[in-house]
């Protein structure tokens, strides 16, 4: 019996390679920058390109589908997940990153059906590395097998954050503080690379043992959430309960341990949620 959802994954990697083409080759030119929310909330012509192939590629070969896409939600298309099979797009993860040609760009793609992530894609097209899972079959980079370090002791970490902006003071003084609560256990570091999928698949290979954020939306998590499942890792929301995919917030981590103890250390603030 044909397996739709494999179906569904196939034809996404390779919509995902040409996107992360179109973004190296936009690299190589000037780019057209536009604020969104705000000062430091980007988006470039690029960033809705690639979601316009990513989606009219999509829609074409599965036309019954929902779609959320970062860059429809901010024209104003609703951000809601239903039951139906959905496509969670960021046609550029990292579009800070991208402006400024710092090497961490990705393409990221979940897939849910009945609200379970089915499979996730996440594109590192400056690195040229395809993370792929699918539920129950592993998570792999470039086709080979990649697993989370295991590591259950914080002391011996090192965890991925984000820092940037926020309007809300009250807000920026928590991120900080939380920031001082993780550095001073001690761990072995903290690092903010600019793109969540690739802070997820970096803790997927084992490269660093936990990545903690607030503020982020479903197309930031979806495909790389399964990717750090499939690697034998932990994702859960940042008060130790059930991952939400529409709660703006998550801990991804090489062990239990691990997701534990930073969820013991930092103070949670109000995102919001992406269907509200």
């Amino acid at each position: 019996m044909s397996d739709p959802w494999q179906e569904c994954m196939d034809h996404c990697v390779e919509v995902t390679k040409q996107a992360g083409k179109m973004i190296r080759e936009a690299l190589q030119k000037d780019i057209a920058v536009k604020q969104k929310s705000s000062p430091v909330d980007l988006v470039t012509e690029t960033d809705q390109k690639v979601e316009q192939l990513i989606i009219s590629s999509i829609k074409e070969k599965y036309p019954t589908h929902s779609f959320i896409g970062e860059e429809s939600v901010a024209a104003g298309a609703p951000s809601v997940l239903t039951d139906s099979p959905t496509w969670i797009i960021d046609p550029i993860d990292g579009t800070t990153n991208f402006v400024h040609r710092f090497p961490f760009v990705s393409v990221s793609v979940g897939f849910a059906v009945n609200k379970e992530i089915e499979f996730g894609i996440v594109y590192s097209c400056i690195e040229d590395k395809l993370y792929t899972a699918r539920k129950g079959k592993g998570a792999f980079c470039n086709g080979v097998s990649i697993k989370v370090s295991g590591q259950r002791d914080i002391h011996q970490s090192l965890v991925l954050t984000e820092m940037g902006f926020k309007k809300d003071p009250e807000q920026f003084n928590t991120m900080l503080s939380n920031i001082r609560k993780i550095l001073t256990l001690p761990v072995h570091g903290i690092r903010s690379p600019g793109s969540a999928a690739v802070n997820m698949c970096l803790v997927a290979c084992g490269a660093a043992d936990a990545y903690y954020h607030m503020g982020i939306h479903c197309w930031d998590m979806a495909g790389g959430a399964a990717i750090v499942r499939e690697a034998g890792g932990v994702v859960v929301d940042v008060s130790g309960g059930p991952f939400d995919l529409m709660s703006r917030r998550l801990i991804a981590a090489s062990s239990g341990a691990i997701a534990e103890r930073i969820t013991k250390e930092i103070t949670e603030f109000n995102v919001g949620r992406d269907d509200e």
